[in-house]
Parts: structure tokens; C-alpha cells; sequence
């Protein structure tokens, strides 16, 4: 059977809503635009859990987190022959990572050894760094830092445009993965081009930033959008290598993102700058494009989750799907070979840390997103009940709701059915960090060494 290419580029903190094909009234991502057009658009793409470490160990396992453990930054991801550089190596492909990785565990600057890259051969990484523009890495087996010459996204994109160009007479299929770090913050070192195409002051803020938060919203906004933009020109070039070298039929090509970006939305006054955790739509909807043959172009509904994203690709690529993979292959639907029924997906807030950690109001939860509605609940008991098609901003919680107290049970009971699924208890953090032996600091973060 046709093995495609696969081309993966994964943002850092991109919302779904942050495009313009997506309704955004700001921002200018005329390539992906494009790319949305030619693709199969999931547009309730969610992020089981919204945070990096987490969703990326999801997208090479094919496990929720308290499946591979990784439910916190900053934690090391066990090397597994079944890990999905590992499978596409094993059956032929040339594997390439470009970018950040955030799955070693071992320093946010240490170099990674080979037995510790999941199967990815061709290698110009670096753990992980927000310093766009001063950006180190490493190459293939040196342990010497390197370090990308201007803005880093647009510095892997031409690593990457290379790599491909380097395709040309191969005979070998292949899978990149383009990892960036942007637009997570900082927000004020995107390119200043990208920056100047916006003006704080006429960017149009969602309903749900707080009055006292609209300036901090808008300032950040201006970065937010231009590394966004940023971003669509590098799926431009990618596009283009790929046209040039003759390999655009024959790639799945695909673009998402790990988690989302609350950019000031549901933020309390006192505590802003809660980028992700939560479970609110800001949070974990990602964008997520799909293209490649045999897709018939068109806005797909139908609930997805990032565990789902691993064996989808192994399915696209008519490869097998290992026992232990807990996600579901949507190549059937997308291929329009099968409807996939999905009532609900789980998203989970294990051990909240950092800027939204419990004395700045974060809370352990569990919840589920169905296409219309998010519940989730917390240690105490149900916390959040919105109706996304009434209340696309999220202002009206229906959780204490009289007439909504039907479908409260409803949910929760729907709820009650994906933790049996995932054997999860819903511990507190304590006893699951002491379950699985980490340590934390007083921000709730696992100590790392840059």
C-alpha cells in the first residue's frame, strides 16, 4: 500500500481561534488561510491536558498522561520502540525533529543523547527555550551548542526547507516534525515586520477579558499576533519546498498546536497571565489542519483529541497501530471511509503549578468537551457547566443552574465513563505526584537546570 510523506509543523500556545480562517477579526494568516481551504479543518481539535510536556509525550505515546506519566512539565519521557519516531523508523522512514522538544526532563539546555530522541535521526533541537531570538540547539550527535542566527522560527523553517530539498531522487518516504516556540510569550520578541502590521489600540478584544486586563490584553496581543503571523509565513515556505521538490501529493501535511493561550481571557484581575491549564476554550481548542491525498477538503466537526493525533498519522500512512496506543485513528473519516461517534473528550488539569498554582486560584480537575458543551469538575465537586453554542465566550456558568441540573447528571455521568476508560481516580496532586515519586517546588514545577 502508498506510504505518504508527513510533514508535522506543532506550534507552542496557539488557540484555535487565533486565525483568520477561524473568525479572528485581527490577526493576518493568509497562508494558513490557504492551507485551511485545501484541508480537512477539525474544528473541535482539544488538547487533552494544555500544557506542553504533557500533550507532546500524548502525541508520541498515543497515551493520556497518566498513562506515560508525563502530567507535568519538565519530566522525561521513557524511550519506547513504540513511540511514533520510532514506528515510522522502523518501517522505512527517514526521520527528521527540528525545533523544541520539551520531553528529556534532564535541563532545558542540556544536550539530548540519541537513545533519548524517540527514533529521530536527523536532529537540530534544543530541550526548550523562549528566547526566540537568541536561540540555541544542537546537531545530530555534537554536543557542542549551536545557535540559530536570527529569529528562530523562521531559522528552522530554512533548516527545514533544506531537508527537503535534500529529498529530491530518494526513495525513502519520510516524517518531519518542525517544533516551534512561538507565539508562546514573550510576546515583544516576535519580528518586528510581523509586529508592525498591529496597533494595540484598534485590535478587538474578546468578551471575556476583564475590563482592568484590556491594556495588558491588547499590548500582548500585538506580539501574540505577530508571532502568529510569523508562524503562517513559515508555513509558506514549508508549502513552497514542498511544491518545488515535488513532493506536495505525496505529503500529509499538517499543522496544530499543543495547547492553547487565555491571552487575559477568564483572567482575575488580581492573577493574570494564566496562559493555559485551564479548561476553558481559550485553553484547549488548537488548531489542526490536515491535508494530504486522498482528503477531500472541508470543516470537520467531529470531537478530536491530541492523543489521537499518533495513531491518525500511523493510519494515514497505512501503518500498524500498537496495542498499547490509547487514542483513535480518525484516517477512516478523514479519508470519508467511515463516520467516528465521539460523545465527549477528556481534558484534565492534574497538579496546577506556576502562574495559575493553587494560591493564584488553580485547582486539579477533570472535565470533558463534547461539541457542544465543557463540564468539569474539581476536588470539591462540579465546578464549570457552559453551553459553547449560546455562550461561545463562557460568561454564563450553568453549573449551579436549576433548569440546567438535568444535564449537569447528564455530563457528569459521561464524565464518570471516560475516567473508568482511563482507570483515573481523580487523585489529589499530592498523592498522584507521591504515586508517581516527583518532586516539586514551591511554584509547583519540576525542578529542571538550564
Amino acid at each position: 500500500m502508498s506510504r505518504p510523506n508527513v510533514v508535522l509543523l506543532l506550534a507552542d500556545q496557539m488557540r484555535g481561534q487565533a486565525t483568520g480562517y477561524a473568525g479572528d477579526p485581527n490577526v493576518e494568516t493568509p497562508h494558513l488561510d490557504r492551507l485551511a481551504a485545501e484541508s480537512v479543518n477539525m474544528t473541535n481539535a482539544v488538547s487533552n491536558c494544555p500544557i506542553c510536556t504533557p500533550y507532546r509525550a500524548s502525541l508520541m505515546t498515543g497515551q493520556y498522561p497518566l498513562t506515560h506519566g508525563l502530567f507535568l512539565n519538565d519530566l522525561c519521557l521513557p524511550t519506547s520502540d513504540d513511540s511514533l519516531g520510532c514506528i515510522f523508523a522502523r518501517h522505512g522512514y527517514d526521520t527528521a525533529y527540528i525545533g523544541k522538544w520539551h520531553l528529556d526532563g534532564h535541563g532545558r539546555s542540556t544536550y539530548i543523547p540519541a537513545e533519548r530522541r524517540q527514533g529521530f535521526d536527523y536532529w537540530n533541537v534544543l530541550e526548550c527555550t523562549h528566547d526566540y531570538n537568541h536561540s540555541y540547539y544542537y546537531a545530530g550527535a555534537s554536543d557542542q551548542k549551536r545557535v540559530w542566527e536570527g529569529y528562530d522560527a523562521y531559522d528552522q523553517t530554512a533548516d527545514a526547507v533544506r531537508w527537503l530539498s535534500d529529498r529530491k531522487g530518494e526513495d525513502n518516504p519520510f516524517f518531519l516534525m518542525v517544533s516551534y516556540g512561538p507565539p508562546h510569550n514573550p510576546y515583544d520578541t516576535a519580528p518586528p515586520e510581523q509586529k508592525a502590521k498591529y496597533q494595540a489600540d484598534s485590535l478587538v478584544l474578546r468578551d471575556n477579558v476583564a475590563p482592568e486586563l484590556e491594556a495588558k490584553a491588547r499590548g500582548d496581543l500585538v506580539g501574540y499576533y505577530a508571532h502568529i503571523s510569523a508562524l503562517d509565513e513559515c508555513v509558506r515556505r514549508v508549502d513552497e519546498a514542498l511544491e518545488s521538490n515535488g513532493l506536495r501529493d505525496n505529503t500529509v501535511f499538517i499543522f496544530t498546536s499543543d495547547h492553547g493561550d487565555s491571552m487575559e481571557s477568564h483572567c482575575d484581575p488580581d492573577y493574570p497571565g494564566v496562559n493555559k491549564q485551564r479548561p476553558y476554550e481559550e485553553s484547549i481548542i488548537v488548531p489542526l489542519l490536515i491535508r494530504g491525498p486522498g482528503l477531500r477538503p472541508r470543516s470537520e466537526p467531529t470531537l478530536i483529541a491530541g492523543v489521537d493525533l499518533m495513531p491518525t498519522l500511523l493510519g494515514l500512512c497505512n501503518l500498524p497501530i500498537p496495542a498499547e496506543v490509547e487514542g483513535t485513528s480518525y484516517a477512516p473519516l478523514l479519508r470519508g471511509e467511515a463516520m467516528i461517534s465521539r460523545d465527549a473528550v477528556l481534558v484534565a488539569g492534574y497538579a496546577p503549578f506556576a502562574d495559575w498554582r493553587p494560591e493564584r486560584g488553580g485547582r486539579a480537575f477533570r472535565g470533558i468537551r463534547t461539541e457542544r458543551y465543557t463540564y468539569a469538575r474539581d476536588l470539591s465537586g462540579p465546578w464549570l457547566l457552559f453551553d459553547n453554542r449560546r455562550d461561545p465566550y463562557q460568561l454564563r456558568n450553568l453549573v449551579d443552574d436549576a433548569s440546567s441540573a438535568g444535564l449537569r447528571v447528564e455530563l457528569e455521568l459521561l464524565l464518570a465513563e471516560e475516567l473508568t476508560r482511563r482507570d483515573d481516580m481523580f487523585l489529589p496532586p499530592s498523592e498522584l505526584l507521591q504515586q508517581w515519586g516527583y518532586e516539586v517546588d514551591e511554584r509547583g514545577c519540576v525542578p529542571y537546570a538550564n
